[in-house]
């Protein structure tokens, strides 16, 4: 019994191995331990599904973010201003820009800006991308590359847009811009008719968002063309399923960009919730 409760299935290359070991004898994974405990943390996160994950968070801050300043919700007399949340909410719960970075120094908000929407139709147009986009990545590439792609992509996009004068910005644009460019990647690098397919097809997605960018004011093009780019390039780094299995790096990437993004969006729905009370 003592020798069963001190060994562990290696979780990169499944053999059983002692708890104790320093690396894996068989596959030479670092801390084999510490990536097991890790992996069980990402299934608590991930209970339901990565996908439905995000969506379900993007919809609990849409949700908080109309309940922190309900007065405004119907004004504007346009459609794509109904049910939208005041800059007052989307500012206090992290979204981003030359303001909150630069001037407040909010670094943490190049994170949270993804899970902040500035109305019902945005948010609806972003989730339902993101349903249909994600599950081919996920497919693709593994939950833990999944997981870096979404993350990082975004928070690169946003700080692409920083640089660049955008003053504030909120939106999973610039994280469903990663996916789609590593799905870009994917298909050039895999070639054949169905690498080439893919390809083709989701080079047309980047020309309708680039029209989009065009004749709609208020779309952040910076943000959209910073997480492109950095899907495309994490998709290289990283790869895919059908190259290579997640290394190490990849899982414990994925792993800390959990932590972090669990850990900043915590943060910003209780310090919301307290300076709105306080200001009662």
């Amino acid at each position: 019994m003592s020798s069963a409760r001190n060994s562990i299935l290696c979780p990169n290359c499944r053999k059983l191995i002692s708890r104790d070991e320093s690396s894996c004898p068989y596959c030479g994974l670092i801390q084999p331990a510490l990536h097991s405990k890790a992996g069980k943390l990402r299934n608590i996160f991930f209970a339901f599904g990565p996908v439905k994950t995000i969506i379900a968070v993007n919809i609990v801050f849409f949700a908080l973010s109309l309940i922190l300043y309900p007065q405004g919700l119907f004004s504007g007399g346009s459609p794509f201003r109904f049910l939208s949340p005041s800059n007052q909410s989307l500012l206090l719960l992290g979204a981003t820009g030359t303001f909150p970075v630069l001037d407040l120094l909010r670094l943490w908000t190049l994170v949270s800006a993804s899970f902040l929407h500035g109305g019902i139709i945005h948010l609806g147009f972003n989730m339902m991308a993101l349903y249909q986009i994600g599950p081919f990545v996920l497919r693709e590439y593994g939950v833990h590359r999944f997981v870096n792609l979404y993350i990082l992509t975004g928070v690169v996009g946003f700080a692409v847009s920083v640089l660049a004068g955008v003053r504030f910005t909120i939106g999973a644009s610039a994280c469903i811009c990663g996916l789609i460019g590593a799905i870009i990647y994917y298909g050039k690098s895999r070639g054949g008719s169905y690498g080439e397919a893919i390809f083709k097809q989701t080079l047309g997605w980047v020309v309708g968002l680039i029209i989009l960018g065009f004749l709609f004011p208020g779309i952040n093009n910076w943000a959209h063309g910073g997480g492109l780019a950095a899907g495309i390039a994490l998709g290289w780094a990283m790869g895919y399923n059908d190259q290579k299995p997640e290394s190490a790096w990849v899982k414990l990437l994925a792993y800390a960009c959990i932590l972090i993004s669990a850990g900043i969006l915590l943060w910003a729905c209780l310090s919301a919730i307290l300076i709105r009370v306080a200001a009662h």
